[in-house]
């Protein structure tokens, strides 16, 4: 499959001036080491950081992806990896980019307080290409859970990938990409 790709990324930043020239609409290539967790992780994360507990990652740099595996068939580190719906994770977000969360991946648009916490905090939202589970878990070189083991395909991991697709939806200049589609079909 062929993308348009602008830049390639490798996470966790040791700076946000890479996402900078990121414009809603880019496409990117992930990658490095994400983490990936869905609802019940950013529950129990926010319950850490509620009792003055340390979360079991340095937030700074770092892209949290929403996705809840299958589970791995023989030989494969992952199953199929496609993105969860994003906004089921708003409640949490302002806070873990708060603390340093570069980018968050997932699908469809995010919240009005989220977009608000992005700019503030100069972090990015992508969108993974929803239905394409299979394709994108080959991107996926690891998997090792990291936290929270008993939820399952919610637990925290730690993903080790190599050109995981994204494209920026929401960038440091407060464009979003959904919004900017819109637009253009209306005209």
């Amino acid at each position: 499959m062929e993308l348009p790709v602008k830049t390639r990324l490798a996470f966790p930043l040791k700076d946000k001036s890479p996402l900078a020239s990121l414009r809603a609409g880019d496409w990117i290539l992930i990658s490095g080491k994400i983490l990936a967790g869905r609802d019940q992780t950013h529950r129990r994360l926010l319950e850490l950081l509620e009792a003055d507990r340390p979360l079991p990652f340095n937030p700074q740099g770092q892209l949290i992806y929403y996705v809840g595996p299958t589970p791995a068939p023989p030989g494969r580190p992952i199953g199929s990896a496609g993105p969860t719906t994003s906004y089921r994770m708003d409640a949490y977000t302002p806070r873990l980019l708060e603390l340093g969360v570069a980018a968050t991946m997932g699908k469809g648009p995010r919240g009005p307080e989220v977009r608000k916490a992005m700019l503030q905090h100069q972090a990015i939202y992508l969108a993974a290409i929803g239905g394409a589970g299979a394709y994108l878990s080959r991107c996926i070189k690891d998997a090792t859970p990291l936290a929270f083991e008993e939820l399952g395909p919610e637990a925290l991991l730690l993903l080790e990938v190599e050109d995981f697709p994204a494209v920026v939806i929401n960038d440091l200049i407060g464009q979003d990409y959904y919004q900017l589609a819109r637009e253009k079909w209306r005209s």
